[in-house]
């Protein structure tokens, strides 16, 4: 088993960048009896192309806001035979079971976050990783995000307006001293949720606000006299000193009616996921769970671990 010690650099990965136009979230399960020494080679030439990817579209396209973020899941850190001791909060994700709704878990090896304001280069990488990643892995999850308006979700709303900002970014996306062997680390939590569209456009604009605690419109917070217990703003935002950045993009299917957010956040510890999750689905108190829940169902639910760009650098050979 492999031992670490800290990489020549802590520079993260691009988990601070602000969401763009244009996104690919792919999730990829590595294939039962696989051979070892197949899967690490294959995993080896992935974080090179990785490092490959990033550099190169910073250098030809360097406007174009482009990047690719790698994760890893539990049991891919175990198999692969990464170093030991593990990231200190890197597990299987447990279901969070409320009385009404459940956060689910569900499996996932690795995860890839590409974004560009060109959808074309975004296409590119994504292919590129999908070439080199089939011949011992099943893409489990492929959601296509999209810029809606001024960053509003499919439910009419402004998302992500409590992310921090600033040097604030850093300090609650990036690990630190919390885990000195994986400085420039990041734990990366993904859930997919499909929104039931036809009830929540039943309800009024009035309604529709109560549920979130924010005004449609203008994106102003209720006060807190105002702001119902059970809103998606008093659950799901557990402080100041307790936040994670968010990249959360709408995607879907028009004529389907299958629309849906892709939750994703980057966080220095995964206590603080647990924590907003199980405000939101146990409730707090329980039984007070979050009312947007009954109109967005998660359907994935996995945490993974972000390396530096030196550990990944590292792991490509």
């Amino acid at each position: 088993m492999a031992t670490t010690n800290a990489p020549a650099t802590n520079t993260p990965q691009n988990v601070t960048d602000y969401p763009n136009n244009n996104t690919y979230f792919l999730v990829w399960n590595f294939r039962e009896n696989t051979a070892a020494e197949q899967l690490k080679s294959v995993f080896q030439r992935v974080c090179a192309l990785v490092i490959n990817l990033n550099n190169s579209a910073l250098d030809r396209f360097p406007d174009s806001k482009a990047s690719c973020v790698m994760g890893i899941g539990y049991e891919a850190w175990l198999k692969l035979d990464l170093p030991q001791p593990l990231p200190k909060e890197l597990k299987n994700f447990e279901a969070i079971k409320g009385d009404k709704h459940t956060s689910v878990s569900t499996k996932g090896d690795l995860h890839f976050h590409i974004r560009s304001d060109v959808k074309s280069l975004a296409y590119d990488m994504a292919a590129v990783i999908s070439e080199m990643m089939n011949s011992v892995a099943d893409c489990v999850v492929e959601v296509h995000g999209f810029r809606y308006w001024d960053s509003r979700s499919i439910l009419g709303f402004v998302d992500g307006t409590e992310n921090p900002h600033g040097a604030d970014r850093t300090y609650f996306a990036v690990i630190d001293d919390q885990d000195p062997l994986y400085k420039g680390g990041s734990y990366l939590f993904v859930q997919k949720y499909i929104h039931d569209l036809d009830a929540w456009k039943s309800l009024t604009v009035e309604e529709q606000e109560k549920v979130i605690g924010r005004s449609k419109d203008r994106d102003i917070e209720m006060s807190d006299d105002i702001k119902p217990k059970n809103s998606h703003i008093a659950l799901a935002n557990i402080g100041d000193d307790l936040k994670v950045v968010r990249d959360n993009m709408p995607f879907g299917s028009v004529a389907s009616n299958e629309m849906g957010t892709y939750f994703i956040c980057y966080a220095s510890t995964f206590s603080t996921v647990e924590k907003m999750l199980t405000n939101m689905f146990i409730g707090n108190p329980p039984g007070n769970y979050d009312r947007i829940l009954d109109f967005s169902k998660a359907t994935t639910g996995g945490l993974f671990f972000v390396p530096s760009t030196g550990l990944l650098d590292s792991f490509g050979g």
